[in-house]
Formats: structure tokens, C-alpha cells, sequence
């Protein structure tokens, strides 16, 4: 039995903080069910584990949080979907490469709902999308976007954190880090790519390839 929640307008990072270690704590002590929470934050910048300071290109521009999960910075915001997976990792096989290969093929899977080919590159975390639109990079590379950022967090094999999948941000406020310490290619949205689509839109096609996904 998974909860979703989806909460309306924008929660406070500390909010959503919160929530989770008392939801993981729950979930490890058998006094509630697996949960999938559905938010949008306030501009905002967060800090993984191997985050570099100088990735922090411009450090008062927004709020910057310490979160401790894998990964390095990124940008939380308006028009970005954050999906927080607290999931129990024991029961589902304690297998954690499988089950980050889980959530990256749960988002490719929802992506193509929409007719986006999302892919998994080696040494770049997160879902990339192809641009033959744009230049390619100065060593004649094809150039890639991301579109999807996922970090995690385990405490006694329960997940917390999640992913995120740009809907519509403003693309101009990920200028301020370094997105994941990946220089050279970009960011994208689903309606950057020309797709009119809206977040209840993106929810559905969440859920619905949630189910086929994690069984």
C-alpha cells in the first residue's frame, strides 16, 4: 500500500524536511504505509552530499539548503515537480542501484507519455533528453538537456528525497549553480520543448507508470 499526497501550492523546504524524517521513522516502525508526496517548493537551491562549493555560482540568489542526499546542488522551484519516495528498500530487495535504475526507468516511462525520449547517460546523473535542435558542444558532441534530477536518501532501507521533472520552472534561475557539477550541456521543461503540458498531466502519467514500475 503506497499513500500519494499531493499538496497544492508551494511547501516551505523545511516543511517538506520535516515531513519526511517522521514519515520514514513511521514507515521503518510499521506505523504507516509506503508514501509518494507530490510537491512544488519556493526558488531554491539545495546541497547533496558531494555538492562543491564553487558549483554555488551565485549563493545569494536563493535560499540554500543542506539536504543530504546523494548528489550534488540543485534547483527547486515553481513549475518543477518534486516527487519525495519514501519507500521501505528492505522489503523491495535492498538492492540500491536497482532501485535508483527503478526510479530514472519510472521517469522515462512517464516522459513517454508525452512523446519524450528520456535516457540515463553514464557518470551524468539523472534524465537527459537530446537537443539536435540546438549547436552541438565545442567537441562536436550532440548537445543534451536535463529535464529530470534524482537524489536519494536511506535510513535503516527506508528512501526519502526523490526526483524532480521540470514541468515549466524558470529555466534562468538554474544559472545560479551548477546543475549536478555538470557543465557543458543544459537544462529543459517539458513546455521548453514545445509541450503544453501541465502538472496535473504530469501526475497521472506519474502514477499511472508508478504502478507498472514498482510492483
Amino acid at each position: 500500500m503506497v499513500d500519494w499526497i499531493i499538496s497544492e501550492g508551494l511547501t516551505a523546504y523545511e516543511t517538506a524536511l520535516a515531513f519526511m524524517e517522521d514519515r520514514v521513522a513511521a514507515i521503518r516502525s510499521g506505523d504507516a504505509d509506503e508514501c509518494i508526496w507530490l510537491i512544488e517548493h519556493p526558488p531554491l537551491y539545495t546541497a547533496g552530499t558531494s555538492a562543491k562549493r564553487e558549483d554555488l555560482v551565485d549563493p545569494d540568489r536563493f535560499p540554500v539548503f543542506e539536504a543530504r542526499r546523494g548528489g550534488q546542488y540543485t534547483y527547486h522551484g515553481p513549475g518543477q515537480r518534486v516527487a519525495y519516495v519514501m519507500l521501505d528498500v528492505d522489503k523491495r530487495g535492498r538492492d540500491v542501484r536497482c532501485f535508483v535504475r527503478d526510479l530514472e526507468a519510472w521517469v522515462i516511462a512517464s516522459l513517454a507519455e508525452f512523446n519524450i525520449t528520456g535516457e540515463i547517460r553514464d557518470g551524468r546523473v539523472g534524465v537527459w533528453v537530446s537537443r539536435p535542435d540546438k549547436p552541438p558542444l565545442p567537441d562536436g558532441s550532440p548537445r543534451e538537456d536535463k529535464i529530470a534530477a534524482i537524489g536519494i536518501r536511506l535510513r535503516k532501507w527506508v528512501s526519502f528525497h526523490g526526483i524532480s521533472i521540470n514541468v515549466e520552472p524558470d529555466l534562468s534561475h538554474f544559472d545560479g549553480i551548477v546543475p549536478c557539477g555538470i557543465t557543458g550541456h543544459g537544462v529543459t521543461s517539458l513546455v521548453d520543448l514545445g509541450l503544453p503540458v501541465t502538472m496535473d498531466d504530469l501526475d497521472i502519467a506519474l502514477r499511472r507508470n508508478f504502478a507498472k514500475v514498482f510492483s
